[in-house]
């Protein structure tokens, strides 16, 4: 079971700790993410982490890796996400491209428990830009 303890600092402000970590949120998103942010944040991070894992376990040599997200909200309340929207950036070779594909369509499809949450609510697609 994983735990966090959030704080409330003031108006929209919060930290949020687990363990020794610690990480800002902020309603107003002038002092740290908002909540949808962080939820974003957390499937580039999922998929990231088991990208690299799957890449390394291939040999498949990349830099310069980020991930842009985002998504599309509903206009009525509660705002949810209407399709997600990821954009993988990567330095390798273009010989690698089928195997870098088939590292998020395993993460995406089935390591990332975050992605599997959200994507129970809300499409995700992504595309994949290789320099």
């Amino acid at each position: 079971m994983t735990t966090t303890i959030t704080k409330w600092k003031k108006g929209h402000e919060f930290t949020s700790y687990l363990d020794h970590n610690s990480i800002e949120i902020d309603g107003d998103r002038k002092n740290g993410f908002g909540p949808k942010a962080l939820l974003l944040s957390a499937v580039a991070a999922c998929s990231a982490i088991d990208i690299v894992e799957i890449l390394g376990k291939m040999r498949v040599g990349f830099s310069d890796f980020e991930i842009e997200i985002s998504a599309g909200q509903t206009e009525e309340h509660p705002r949810v996400f209407t399709d997600i929207f990821i954009h993988y950036r990567m330095k390798s070779k273009q010989a690698n491209e089928e195997k870098i594909r088939k590292a998020i369509d395993l993460s995406l499809e089935k390591y990332c428990g975050v992605s599997a949450m959200l994507r129970k609510n809300s499409p995700i697609h992504y595309q994949l830009e290789l320099h």
